[in-house]
């Protein structure tokens, strides 16, 4: 199957007319062909976006959410489908890609109903006879750039609110998962959304994102990638004024604490390191235990680490799926070494599985080391991989410490029975998510999604945070009074 991209409207051939194929990770079978697009290709689409803002904008903000709301109906009609394209061409486990798609049914719904509730705000004025109001505004194109290891969800979380507040979008997705991309805007067309609003434009960074980032008619860029590329296009959109929403990477930790559920933790510990095989920017990728039993945890997760079952996404008995790409398995390699030259400990894993049913695809076994330090690279650098490292403390405060001792701040768990203890880590984790007696990974889309320091620039996604990014605040002023009145100097 060759895919096209989608310009105003139309499913068209990239003007080169240059294609290349797309992979199963898995397999390393040939699945799809994609095109290979050029900055002519994006100009086409910004125009396309820029001319339908003029229009799109005047589209009264329900009726926008009801095209979103037909968007959630096709989605869920297709959920079963576009999970098995989405394990076919990224890896992840079938359960693991229904979830996926589910957010972006759940995105779709809840951002239908913004389109009522946009709210402004009313406020009483300093002075008499004058009435004081704020309201939001569409700012213009979108620029939407997305990754592949959420290839449905991350594209909605952007894609829909900027579209229900009445911007306009161009998306480029990843290189490596372009099938979803393609089906998420059949639907979004299917659904009704008029010629423009959305276009598609699949290519690599390096040519179409590099492209879309300098775009004069683009104002708004949202990314979620690499901590090095989003460097780049802050750098980038900070010159040209442009605003720009970051979602970077994570160095995220569980901590747990001498009273907590072993079993519960446990289970909370597989699933945040190695679901997705450690490919989310919320996975565990460092465990920080209490001294006491430190021992207990590691020959429990040792066991069920070497339980998991690596395999294809699509068979239902697999735990792990492959990594994405060889560039991937070369990555995680390439950190097994540098943590066994800092001194760590490996456990189990660590290295390819010698199964020769495997071979043909890009899998790495799941692999725990002991005897961490903080100060080590393995704890303190994104590996994306099913890495976890274990790390020793003496107490809450430590833990604490050693949770916020990286240069990322997104997601951090903490398992105790202690209340006081729970609160106390509420308050100190440095992380713009915290969860209590639960895993790293689990976001729900009507809370906001982001996180702290050297994971983004500030701002959130989901839930109604995600609207002040795509929009404007305007302030009005409504002086019926028949004279002029001057605030701060008239009485």
């Amino acid at each position: 199957m060759r895919l096209l991209n989608f310009i105003d409207g139309q499913w068209s051939e990239p003007v080169k007319g240059q294609y290349r194929n797309i992979y199963d990770p898995a397999t390393g079978e040939p699945l799809w062909e994609v095109p290979r697009s050029t900055p002519e290709d994006l100009n086409q689409a910004v125009e396309a976006a820029r001319a339908a803002f003029s229009s799109w904008r005047l589209v009264p903000g329900p009726k926008r959410g009801e095209i979103l709301f037909r968007v959630g109906q096709l989605l869920l009609e297709r959920k079963a489908e576009l999970a098995a394209k989405m394990t076919q061409e990224m890896g992840k486990v079938l359960l693991e890609a229904e979830g996926d798609v589910q957010e972006g049914i759940d995105m779709a719904f809840y951002m239908a109903g913004e389109g009522r509730r946009s709210f402004g705000q009313t406020t009483p004025s300093e002075l008499p006879n004058k009435f004081a109001m704020t309201v939001r505004d569409p700012i213009g194109v979108a620029g939407i750039i997305t990754p592949w290891n959420f290839p449905m969800a991350i594209p909605t979380w952007k894609i829909f609110p900027a579209l229900v507040m009445g911007n306009t979008v161009v998306f480029k997705p990843a290189s490596e998962t372009p099938r979803l991309a393609y089906e998420l805007v059949r639907i979004l067309e299917q659904a009704g959304m008029p010629a423009g609003t959305v276009n598609l434009v699949f290519g690599s960074g390096t040519e179409i994102g590099e492209a879309l980032i300098h775009h004069p008619d683009v104002p708004l860029i949202s990314f979620t990638g690499s901590n090095e590329t989003g460097r780049h296009v802050a750098e980038v959109t900070g010159r040209e004024l442009k605003r720009v929403s970051l979602e970077l990477g994570g160095k995220n930790a569980i901590i747990v604490m001498d009273d907590a559920d072993l079993d519960l933790a446990v289970d909370g510990i597989i699933w945040s390191a190695f679901g997705t095989t450690g490919q989310r920017c919320t996975a565990c990728s460092r465990l920080i235990v209490q001294e006491g039993i430190y021992d207990v945890v590691r020959d429990r997760l040792k066991e069920r680490i070497e339980k998991l079952t690596l395999g294809s996404g699509l068979n239902e008995k697999t735990d792990v799926g492959p990594l994405i790409n060889k560039q991937a398995v070369e990555k995680v390699k390439k950190y097994i070494q540098i943590g066994k030259e800092e001194g760590a400990y490996l456990e189990t894993g660590g290295d390819v599985p010698h199964d020769p049913g495997l071979a043909s695809g890009h899998f790495f076994l799941p692999t725990l080391f002991t005897n961490v330090s903080m100060k080590m690279r393995i704890a303190q650098e994104e590996i994306f991989g099913p890495v976890l490292s274990m790390i020793k403390v003496k107490s809450l405060p430590e833990a604490i410490e050693a949770n916020n001792q990286v240069t990322y701040g997104l997601s951090s768990s903490i398992f105790t029975r202690n209340v006081n203890a729970a609160f106390e880590a509420i308050r100190d984790l440095a992380t713009g998510l915290i969860y209590i007696n639960a895993g790293t990974i689990g976001a729900e889309i009507h809370l906001p999604f982001g996180g702290t320091r050297g994971t983004g620039n500030g701002h959130r996604e989901s839930g109604t945070a995600a609207l002040d990014f795509f929009s404007e605040w305007k302030a009005v002023y409504v002086d019926y009074s028949g004279r002029l009145q001057r605030a701060q100097i008239d009485d």
